[in-house]
């Protein structure tokens, strides 16, 4: 069993390891000859699969195992590979190879930095006598001084050099498991039924800044009833997420003592492809979001035509971290039960390397009532 790789784009590969971090502790992370497959999924709260083009973090990759399609599965720690990756974003190279070193499998990141590397240049002592009277109030003898003195300052240059690079190799290792392959064979992603409603969501930046202060003031307004932490701040305040087929997004916060919403109007609803449907244009023209599209309107004022889920307010800003990639998040709604978020990630270059479309898909369940 061998990989290596280079690491293409240490940045990416920092800033998504962070977003499934933010998620959960560990990773099932399965190889192969066509794709990197990410899966995080905790005890509860959100699901993320995410499949990478390896093209968009890897390049000169090397892969093999005994299994078909050469893959290789491996349950990884997020927070070390995370903070590996963070001590390489000023490396002019960086690696990443599975090893074994005392029998405990390992991915072992070598990193590859220049370090500016000058000393300062020494002063003579005979320089300083040069200028001083000597204390019988004669003027120190000079014959040959000048000559040492400059003599001195050019050998002293060639000691110590001047300022240069120089290259320091750091190599991080990340405790691993190797899983076999009947231990993940069961894991399958959430099936969920057809979207109600699908739409482009806004800036994610943007919409975690205001689903943020929404659960702050959820978590302070709640009911006194409401179950709290030692400092007395309420569990869980839930908020609701609803969009419609008219380019409407609505985020609400509803609690005993006030109510507030957030609306984008004008936001993109992709079209579905009927080549994509098990039925073909039949299907689509009897889709969910095909019917959705004969309620409501695009002032998002009235009521009819909306999908709502609600979801725990600290999740959901977790699940906003992924903004920092950025590309594009369509949003499926499954009335009042689950929300699926695609976020499409941007290749660095599509011109190199080729490659498939790298995807990152939530699962978000929806709370009751």
């Amino acid at each position: 069993m061998r990989f290596r790789a280079e690491i293409r784009n240490v940045s990416t590969l920092t800033k998504f390891t962070a977003s499934l971090a933010s998620i959960g502790h560990i990773a099932w992370v399965r190889l192969d000859d066509k794709d990197v497959r990410f899966t995080v999924i905790p005890e509860q709260g959100t699901q993320v699969w995410s499949v990478i083009s390896p093209n968009t973090i890897f390049q000169d990759w090397t892969i093999q195992s005994a299994a078909p399609n050469n893959t290789i599965n491996l349950e990884v720690p997020l927070a070390p590979l995370q903070r590996a990756l963070r001590s390489a974003q000023n490396a002019v190279a960086a690696n990443i190879r599975l090893t074994k070193k005392d029998n405990i499998p390992l991915l072992s990141l070598t990193i590859t930095t220049m370090a500016m590397h000058s000393s300062q240049q020494p002063t003579s002592s005979l320089s300083d006598r040069d200028n001083h009277f000597s204390g019988n109030g004669r003027a120190p003898s000079t014959n040959g001084a000048n000559d040492t003195s400059s003599a001195f300052r050019e050998a002293s240059v060639d000691f110590f050099g001047p300022k240069a690079d120089r290259e320091i190799v750091i190599t991080q290792d990340i405790p691993i498991r190797v899983l076999a392959p009947a231990t993940v064979e069961g894991l399958h992603e959430p099936r969920c039924r057809e979207p109600d409603v699908h739409i482009v969501l806004p800036n994610l930046n943007q919409l975690k800044g205001i689903s943020e202060r929404y659960t702050k003031l959820g978590m302070t307004t709640s009911n006194p009833r409401t179950p709290r932490n030692n400092s007395g701040i309420a569990k869980g305040a839930k908020l609701e997420l609803s969009a419609n087929m008219h380019g409407c997004l609505r985020l609400s916060l509803k609690t005993d003592a006030m109510g507030i919403s957030s609306l984008w109007t004008g936001l993109e609803n992709p079209e579905l492809d009927s080549t994509q449907l098990a039925e073909g244009e039949d299907g689509l023209a009897n889709h969910p979001s095909t019917r959705m599209k004969e309620l409501g309107d695009a002032s998002g004022q009235g009521e009819e035509g909306w999908a709502t889920v609600r979801i725990e307010g600290r999740d959901w800003g977790r699940v906003l971290s992924v903004g920092r990639l950025g590309g594009r998040v369509i949003a499926c709604f499954c009335d009042e039960h689950a929300l699926i978020l695609y976020v499409f990630l941007p290749e660095e270059d599509e011109r190199e390397g080729g490659g498939g479309e790298s995807v990152l898909t939530y699962y978000i369940n929806s709370y009751s009532v």
